[in-house]
């Protein structure tokens, strides 16, 4: 009796923290200020401070706050890239969900990235490993804040690895890993490679070349193929592509909370089903015709790809809840 009691008390706080959620953004499309304060910070960057955002809520209470950790390419604190087309705000959504529900995070934009592109290194001198001590910066920053009680790190994409490593530098109460890849990077590119049907030549370089990196040697430019693998990048790409993504989120003591959207087309539910099975403390939320970024989507490529490009389109509601809930049983 005393459990079936307190599954529903748990049941009930999700749906009422929804509710919340769902109150604040129709207030916030009218007030821009609704959610909370939101307000810059800065973390020493070496050459020049790296910027972000906190978003306090209005009626702050102490509890867990939330650092949000971008995924890969030239994303914002937002969530948008400069890349034509991509600009979800996912992120920015996100924290104002959580302010919505009381809860304090803090998103930032990258090295190298939007504000914080004073602070840029030399491509030849980056390593997957910035990335992961950049996040602990602002975790620490975090932390430090009135009425935070603990941090939990919040990585999309790339950024669900770097959570996973970045939680092994720091004591967090949590990792939440959303639309994270479960293998190796070298796997994913050869993956997506594959789906583009190149002719066997091409694919015989690209196989070589990965080969070669993955082993920590670098090659020759391959014409055509700058992007990536140009010379000043493969550094960067050997720093990361050997590591195991399972194997890094397994090393995590925290609770973790894995979701996945069944409509990515860029990361699918196995990458998610691998990342539970490495971690005993792992709870797994499939979200039904969601999307990489976070929205609700229909399956066809083209009218996915259209809600990166819509920030006004809502977080799907059923991460919004897996997130509360997760936040909500850390705070218990």
């Amino acid at each position: 009796m005393l459990r079936r009691l307190t599954v529903w008390i748990a049941s009930l706080t999700v749906a009422l923290l929804a509710m919340a959620v769902m109150l604040a953004h129709a207030a916030h499309a009218q007030d821009p200020a609704a959610a909370g304060l939101d307000r810059d910070v800065t973390v020493d960057g070496g050459a020049a401070p790296l910027y972000g955002s906190l978003l306090t809520p209005r009626a702050s209470r102490p509890g867990p706050a939330v650092l949000l950790i971008a995924g890969s390419g030239p994303t914002d604190r937002d969530g948008n890239s400069t890349a034509p087309g991509v600009r979800p705000a996912n992120l920015k959504l996100i924290a104002e969900g959580l302010a919505a529900a009381q809860v304090t995070s803090l998103r930032y934009d990258k090295r190298g990235i939007a504000k914080s592109a004073p602070a840029a290194v030399r491509e030849a001198d980056l390593r997957f490993t910035t990335a992961v001590d950049d996040a602990v910066l602002f975790a620490r920053l975090l932390k430090a804040q009135p009425q935070v009680t603990c941090v939990i790190l919040l990585g999309h994409s790339e950024g669900a690895l770097i959570a996973a490593l970045a939680a092994q530098k720091i004591d967090v109460c949590g990792v939440i890993e959303v639309s994270g890849a479960g293998r190796p990077l070298g796997m994913v590119i050869r993956e997506q490679l594959a789906a583009q049907n190149l002719p066997a030549g091409r694919r015989a370089q690209i196989e070589t070349a990965l080969v070669e990196l993955e082993h920590g040697r670098q090659v020759a430019n391959i014409p055509g193929l700058e992007a990536l693998f140009r010379p000043s990048v493969q550094p960067y790409l050997i720093s990361q592509l050997t590591i195991d993504p399972a194997k890094a989120l397994a090393k995590v003591k925290a609770p973790v909370l894995i979701v996945q959207g069944d409509n990515d087309l860029q990361v699918s539910v196995q990458d998610a089903r691998r990342l539970a099975a490495a971690n005993p403390r792992a709870t797994l939320v499939i979200a039904p015709g969601v999307n990489h970024v976070l929205k609700s989507a229909p399956a066809d490529r083209a009218g996915n790809l259209a809600t990166y490009a819509d920030p006004t389109r809502p977080i799907a509601p059923s991460v919004m809840q897996a997130l509360l809930a997760f936040v909500t049983s850390v705070a218990r």
